[in-house]
């Protein structure tokens, strides 16, 4: 009989998040979900028979706080499954003094999977370990300058241009984790869910507007844009390199020509400078 496997869920108390944690307990595995509304985030925990913790991403102490407690915890998680984030409609810095887009989307994962790696690659004596972050085909229009990382020197636009940036980020963070564990037992996907007609942007007068012009039929259900996050964190092998971008279940999806290695090792070197990683 296979060990129960430890999954930890970030954005889990709505949305996809919180349907994914519901597919992975019920396939069995031991869900932690992670979210900064204490209610909702205990509420579905509750449901899934999971564990629920508390961080808000827009405090890089909280991510600490977080990842302390998860070690604390636990001594497998088997799948970090980066899922938190958003978008800003307006440009406002957090209290760590980044932009809030690029902090929730990018900085706060980077910090938590890294301080989460060495019990993930210890975990991978159980069987195969990963890291999988949400990204999205909004990569495809980033404009990700480390010179300008904060967004203060640019027309603002609605904060979309920033959420672009910020999922070309992931993009690149999960490539070059995966050159960082090859051969360690350790793999890392990110993927686009599909346009999912949640909670998520409606801030924004754009998405206020889709949802008015087509009564909420915008995108997919959350039900179907948690299925392609279910796979990748599931124990089913993936059939495809670690580091791959998945656009839903497509693997290589379509990724912005900006995407190269190079700007990749600086985004790390940058990251960890201003995270202290």
């Amino acid at each position: 009989m296979s060990l129960q496997r430890t999954v930890v869920i970030t954005g889990a108390s709505s949305g996809i998040g919180a349907v994914t944690a519901r597919r992975l307990a019920d396939d069995g595995a031991r869900v932690v979900v992670v979210g900064r509304n204490q209610e909702r985030t205990t509420d579905v925990a509750r449901s899934v028979g999971g564990d629920p913790l508390i961080a808000d991403f827009d405090r890089l102490d909280d991510v600490r706080s977080l990842a302390a407690e998860l070690l604390r915890r636990y001594e497998r998680i088997d799948v970090l499954l980066n899922n938190a984030g958003g978008i800003s409609a307006r440009h406002e810095l957090t209290v760590d003094g980044f932009e809030r887009t690029i902090q929730a989307n990018h900085l706060a994962p980077f910090l938590l999977t890294n301080l989460l790696l060495p019990r993930i690659r210890q975990s991978a004596a159980y069987g195969p370990t990963r890291v999988v972050s949400t990204a999205s085909t909004a990569n495809r229009y980033g404009r990700l300058r480390l010179d300008d990382l904060n967004w203060e020197h640019r027309p603002w636009l609605g904060g979309w241009g920033a959420y672009g940036a910020s999922k070309l980020a992931t993009i690149l963070f999960i490539r070059q984790l995966a050159e960082r564990t090859a051969g360690t037992g350790v793999s890392a996907y990110s993927v686009h869910p599909g346009l999912v007609v949640t909670s998520f942007g409606m801030q924004l007068r754009t998405m206020r507007l889709a949802s008015a012009i087509t009564g909420g039929h915008y995108g997919i259900s959350a039900e179907a844009g948690a299925e392609p996050l279910v796979r990748l964190a599931g124990e089913a092998p993936i059939g495809a390199p670690s580091g791959t971008y998945f656009d839903r279940f497509t693997a290589g999806g379509h990724v912005s020509a900006r995407a190269t290695d190079a700007l990749g090792r600086e985004l790390w070197d940058l990251s960890a400078r201003l995270t202290g990683c």
